[in-house]
C-alpha cells in the first residue's frame, strides 16, 4: 500500500478519508476473493498478475491527469520506479500466492503483520531511531505472528503441504511489503501517490507481458469476467487509498485497515466455507495491538519533528 502525506492543497475531510480507506479494504477483500477463485479455474497467477495491472493503467492515468495533468507523472526517478516496480511485482505474487494456498482470514492476518517489519527494516536499512515502546510493539508483533503461524505445527514436521507452502508465502509477502513500504518513503521524497502508483503499474508490465505468451491460456466468459473485476477491484483499492490520503492523516485511516481482516473472514466463510483457525483468532489481536501502537507512534513523532521545525 502507498503511504503519503495528504495534499495540503486538499481539503481535508477525515470522515470522507476513513470511508474510502474501508471502502479500499473492502475491495481489497473482495480482490482477494477473484484471486481464488481465479486459480481455481487453472489460471496461472502470473496471467492474473498481468489482467490485474493491465486493467488498472488506464483508471490510474485518468485519476494522475485529474489530479495535476500528465505533467505531475514526470520523473527524473525512473532507476528507482523500476527497482520499487520489481519489488512490488514479487511482493504482489506473494501476496496472490498466500491467499491462493490459504485460507483469507490467515493470510490477511499474516500481511497485517507488515507494519512490524516495517519498524525493523527502517531502523536496520534506514538508520531511524526506534525506542524501546515501539521494540516493544514489534516484540508483542511478533508473538502474534508466531501464535497464527501455529509453532505446534512447525516443530512437528516444519512447513509442508499447500497450508506449510502458503504460511511462507503469505509471510515473504509481508516481508516483501514492508521492504517496498521503505522504497515508496524514498520515492515519496520527490513523487506524489499518483506518480509511484502510475509507475508501478507501467513499468510491471514489461516481465509480465514477457513472461504472458508461456502462461496465457483460452478463456470462457466467466474466466474473463473474473479477470475484468480482478482489475476493476484493483483499480478501486489503488485510487480510494490515494484519495484517502488527500483527505485525512495517515495516522486516522491507517487504523482502517485492519478492517481487512473483518472482510475477509466474512468473504472467506460466504465464498469458500472456510473459518479462521484457533491460532490466528489468538494472534490477530496481538498483531493489530502492535500495528495500531506503531501507527500512534509515528504520528506523535510526526508531530514532535514538526514542533521542532517550526520552533
Amino acid at each position: 500500500m502507498t503511504a503519503a502525506t495528504p495534499s495540503s492543497a486538499a481539503p481535508q475531510n477525515y470522515l470522507g478519508g476513513i470511508a474510502l480507506r474501508l471502502l479500499a479494504m473492502l475491495s481489497l477483500s473482495l480482490m482477494f476473493v477473484l484471486v481464488k477463485l481465479i486459480a481455481e479455474t487453472g489460471v496461472h497467477v502470473v496471467e492474473s498478475l498481468f489482467w490485474r495491472q493491465a486493467v488498472v493503467i488506464p483508471f490510474v492515468f485518468a485519476w494522475a491527469v485529474s489530479h495535476g495533468g500528465v505533467a505531475s507523472l514526470k520523473t527524473q526517478r525512473i532507476g528507482a520506479h523500476a527497482r520499487r516496480a520489481m519489488m512490488g511485482l514479487a511482493g504482489m505474487c506473494c501476496n496472490f500466492g498466500g491467499m491462493i494456498f490459504l485460507p483469507m482470514a490467515e493470510a490477511t492476518t499474516i500481511n497485517l503483520s507488515v507494519p512490524i517489519f516495517a519498524v525493523i527494516f527502517a531502523a536496520v536499512l534506514l538508520g531511524e531511531r526506534t525506542g524501546v515502546q515501539r521494540w516493544s510493539a514489534v516484540i508483542v508483533g511478533f508473538i502474534g505472528v508466531l501464535v497464527v503461524l501455529d509453532p505446534s505445527t512447525i516443530f512437528a514436521g516444519g512447513f509442508s503441504g499447500d497450508h506449510g507452502i502458503g504460511t511462507l508465502i503469505a509471510l515473504s509477502g509481508a516481508i516483501m511489503t514492508a521492504l517496498i513500504t521503505i522504497a515508496v518513503r524514498d520515492l515519496g521524497r520527490t513523487e506524489n501517490s499518483a506518480t509511484i502508483v502510475f509507475w508501478f503499474s507501467l513499468l510491471s508490465m514489461v516481465p509480465l507481458g514477457i513472461a504472458l505468451p508461456f502462461f496465457i491460456t483460452p478463456h470462457d466468459s466467466y474466466e474473463w469476467l473474473l479477470l475484468l473485476g480482478l482489475g476493476v477491484s484493483g483499480a478501486v483499492v489503488q485510487m480510494s487509498l490515494t484519495g484517502a490520503l488527500r483527505l485525512a492523516p495517515v495516522a486516522v485511516v491507517i487504523p482502517m485497515d485492519y478492517s481487512a481482516l473483518l472482510w475477509s473472514i466474512a468473504c472467506g466463510w460466504f465464498f469458500f466455507g472456510t473459518f479462521p483457525a484457533e491460532t490466528t483468532w489468538i494472534g490477530a489481536p496481538l498483531i493489530i495491538a502492535s500495528g495500531l501502537f506503531i501507527a500512534w507512534r509515528e504520528h506523535r513523532l510526526h508531530i514532535e519533528r514538526t514542533k521542532d521545525i517550526t520552533a
